[in-house]
């Protein structure tokens, strides 16, 4: 697969002869699609209201779990991806930064919306926590939203990040995933990459509290470098937190203590969400050595690899994972499908339920892993004593 660099200078080379891409993205007006995602809040309020059934408050939930796997299922998979020489040009094509900018508005105004709902709505607790499945929802795509900003170098993006994460209270991910996750994935040093064997369940407690520790670890390396305390505005970590409790801060000052636990709540399942994702992205694979001991370069293969159009219409095209660990700097538009990589059989909304119910992850998953690694135990991450 071509590197961007590469891509690059294919163009240069083309635009010098006076050449131009030719090739234009199908899905362009299909993007802002992934708006809905924030908007489903208010779809919940009016399902509610039309058909007076509590069930609607969990539409965000019946959304990931129903509506898109059947929906995928229909429309198949993509196949279609930019052409190297079209790349540097979808790289500088703002709509698509403004699809992204815009989740964020919604996002909030969402969540304000829903803790109005808790505290004005006629709801029993098990709806309130419906609600807050819905609004977690928008919280784990809002994680992946801030995954897409946080790799760009524009400060901007980078800010956005932050603030995207304040409602799922994750604000370590801006630093772990970017200088943690990505310099050791597909390896057993990465908190972040499950092995071969681990049951989702025991992999979330480990991925979130390694995530934490190692993101902690790198910032204050990185303010120590700098000659700076660890303890002050200027650290990532610390900063993008005191955004989540100026914004829980501020909903409960206005809505009252009682909303409190379902804040908690939907944060909670916005990071299962993310941590789910991140549990089938790299299942069991291990990168290669060097003779020195080293990890070689990341490579699509050390990530499964997902193509269906619709899930990665919801998702900025998080399941064509492959290219963006070897690519980290592409942005969504520009990600190509690898053939080359071991591919997950369904899209994420399908594969995140699978994991969830862990034999039948290992019915589905185990086969295909030993399968692309011939058998081959060796080339495994494996769960250690299994």
């Amino acid at each position: 697969m071509t590197t961007f660099a590469e891509a690059s200078r294919t163009a240069a080379g083309q635009a010098r002869n006076g050449q131009r891409p030719v090739w234009r993205d199908k899905k362009r007006y299909l993007w802002p699609l992934g708006l809905l995602v924030p908007l489903s809040p208010f779809a919940a309020w009016y399902l509610v209201d039309k058909f007076s059934l509590g069930l609607f408050w969990a539409i965000g939930a019946w959304l990931i779990v129903i509506v898109i796997p059947l929906i995928d299922l229909l429309a198949g998979e993509d196949g279609n991806s930019p052409p190297d020489e079209a790349i540097p040009e979808l790289q500088e094509d703002r709509f698509y930064r403004w699809c992204t900018y815009l989740f964020l508005p919604l996002q909030y105004v969402g969540l304000v919306f829903v803790a109005w709902c808790w505290v004005n709505a006629p709801m029993a607790a098990g709806e309130k926590f419906a609600l807050a499945m819905t609004a977690g929802v928008v919280a784990g795509v809002g994680i992946n939203a801030a995954h897409e900003l946080g790799h760009k170098s524009e400060k901007l993006e980078k800010w956005l990040a932050k603030v995207a994460l304040a409602q799922s209270f994750y604000g370590h991910f801006y630093v772990e995933h970017n200088h943690g996750h990505h310099v050791r994935v597909a390896t057993p040093e990465d908190p972040a990459s499950s092995r071969y064997k681990e049951n989702f369940w025991f992999f979330l407690p480990r991925s979130v509290i390694g995530g934490l520790r190692s993101g902690w670890r790198i910032e204050s390396a990185r303010l120590r470098r700098q000659g700076r305390r660890t303890w002050s505005y200027r650290n990532n970590i610390l900063n993008a937190w005191a955004m989540s409790v100026v914004l829980f801060g501020s909903l409960i000052a206005a809505f009252g203590w009682e909303i409190a636990p379902w804040l908690a709540v939907q944060a909670i399942a916005g990071f299962t969400f993310l941590e789910t994702a991140n549990y089938l992205e790299h299942y069991g694979l291990l990168r290669a050595k060097r003779p020195d001991g080293s990890y070689v370069r990341c490579s699509p293969e050390d990530s499964w690899n997902s193509d269906h159009v619709v899930s990665n219409l919801f998702l900025y095209q998080l399941q064509r994972h492959s290219d963006h660990h070897a690519n980290p700097r592409l942005r969504y538009q520009s990600l190509r499908s690898a053939a080359e990589a071991p591919q997950l059989p369904a899209g994420y909304a399908v594969m995140i339920v699978c994991a969830w119910v862990p034999p039948l992850w290992r019915k589905v998953m185990d086969k295909r892993l030993l399968a692309y690694y011939d058998g081959d135990m060796t080339r495994i991450n494996v769960l250690p004593g299994k």
